[in-house]
């Protein structure tokens, strides 16, 4: 009973994860004034997050309704 359980819970842990593709975004880290914050090689700083990125499904357009 639980290895069914588990392998239950794996496979739903499995469908969640690869719903969406994961794509990593990084921006310049900057300061009070604005300005952007340097390296101790002199690259810039960045900070990065991993995003779900979705397909954006096409449909038909939305008829305009009677007023």
């Amino acid at each position: 009973m639980k290895n069914i359980l588990i392998f239950l819970a794996l496979s739903i842990a499995g469908l969640a994860y690869a719903s969406g593709e994961m794509k990593e975004v990084c921006e310049p880290v900057k300061d009070k004034a604005g300005k952007v914050v340097k390296n101790a090689d002199g690259s810039d700083k960045q900070t990065c997050k991993k995003i779900k990125v979705h397909k954006k499904v096409e449909g038909e357009k939305v008829p305009d309704g009677k007023k």
